[in-house]
């Protein structure tokens, strides 16, 4: 592990890759990673996968059997992406068990285009979460309006997921409230809350690039820091308190994690 790398894990940071690919399962480089201790986690979007399924190298066989058997575009992206997230959910399964199911989750995000609408992203978090079949994986749903009902239900049904496209404190509360209306519908129904996680992926650089837009002159601490900073003191409130406190006991419920996403300063 390198310094940096090191000095973030001494801090209680886990890592993760934004990044997943075939050749990148075959060549062994993952398994290296994680292997050094280097990252804990993965998270994936359609933008990652495109680009590596574009580039072609190691999906060869799999599209042309797919192909062979007619199955449709959209189909034949969803197997092609549980494929790799089932295979990097199996090489952190190790770091998964270590951590008691803390660390070691790689995610996989439900279509985009479909954001909009909550039952059909319930329906697609459900499908993908069958289709992949692991303990250490997460759904990722974004934070829009009608992910918030989505969320709720996947948590309900024993589904962990990472909450993406945080931008506001305001839609943070909004997946904070979400988050616990599910765990709490799933205790109330006597269904066992153990093995469920969350994360909420907080965007930091896209707020302070538009705040740079529209004002000439910041702080040094850029606002899309200080909302990381509130929004992780708000977790450990929030969370911790567990709503009505008719959780408290329920025996497996943690602090959620909060992801920074896009992290590098603006205009660096």
């Amino acid at each position: 592990m390198n310094k940096a790398l090191q000095e973030l894990a001494d801090a209680g940071v886990a890592v993760w890759l934004d990044d997943l690919s075939r050749p990148r399962l075959h060549s062994g480089s993952l398994a290296a990673m994680v292997e050094r201790g280097d990252i804990v986690g993965i998270t994936t979007n359609p933008t990652i996968f495109a680009k590596a399924i574009g580039a072609g190298s190691g999906y060869e066989a799999q599209l042309r059997e797919l192909a062979l058997r007619g199955t449709a575009i959209g189909e034949t992206l969803r197997l092609l992406t549980a494929w790799d997230v089932r295979a990097a959910c199996d090489v952190l399964r190790p770091v998964f068990d270590r951590s008691g199911g803390r660390d070691g989750r790689v995610s996989i995000e439900v279509d985009p285009r479909i954001s909009g609408d909550a039952e059909r992203t319930a329906a697609e978090a459900h499908g993908l979460w069958w289709l992949v079949d692991r303990p250490n994986l997460f759904i990722k749903i974004p934070a829009t309006l009608a992910g918030l009902p989505a969320i709720t239900a996947c948590l309900a049904d024993g589904i962990s997921v990472n909450v993406t496209l945080i931008f506001s404190l305001e839609r943070y509360e909004a997946v904070l409230d979400a988050f616990l209306a599910g765990l709490e519908q799933r205790a109330a129904a006597g269904d066992s809350l153990e093995g469920i996680e969350s994360v909420a992926s907080f965007f930091v650089s896209r707020v302070d690039t538009e705040v740079d837009r529209r004002l000439a002159a910041l702080p040094a601490d850029g606002d899309g820091r200080r909302g990381s900073k509130t929004g992780y003191s708000w977790s450990r409130v929030d969370v911790a308190g567990l709503g009505d406190g008719t959780l408290t006991f329920s025996g497996a419920v943690r602090d959620g994690s909060m992801c920074w996403r896009s992290g590098e300063a603006a205009g660096e």
